[in-house]
């Protein structure tokens, strides 16, 4: 099985930092491009920054030059992470960490997501 696990979330005042990490782990042969998503209430799930496994990154317009999206490998897990800064109130969202991974006996990659964590900027 795989498990992406994401921390970091929490509550931080307009103009705050915040960094939130995913850990990516289980029976893993390979993993592509690593994201982060956000959705708000009443909204749909939005790209928020995504990196490549040669650590080619996007970002959404609205988090560009404010938010830096990085990975890492350690030992049977990889990392990624997201700095935010500058945040906005309009950064208030469930943010989501997003995998493409090929496990044991499949020919592609598949999609996992984690279970969300809240992200809460107050004005």
């Amino acid at each position: 099985q795989v498990q992406l696990v994401e921390s970091g979330g929490g509550l931080v005042q307009a103009g705050g930092s915040l960094r939130l990490s995913c850990a990516a782990s289980g029976s893993i042969l390979s993993i592509n491009a690593m994201g982060w998503y956000r959705q708000a209430p009443g909204k749909q799930r939005e790209l928020v920054a995504t990196i490549s496994s040669g650590g080619s990154t996007n970002y959404a317009d609205s988090v560009k030059g404010r938010f830096t999206i990085s990975r890492d490998n350690a030992k049977n897990t990889v990392y990624l992470h997201l700095q935010m800064n500058s945040l906005k109130p309009e950064d208030t969202a469930v943010y989501y960490c997003n995998a493409a991974i090929r496990v044991p006996g499949t020919f592609f990659p598949y999609n996992y997501w984690g279970q969300g964590t809240q992200v809460t900027v107050s004005s």
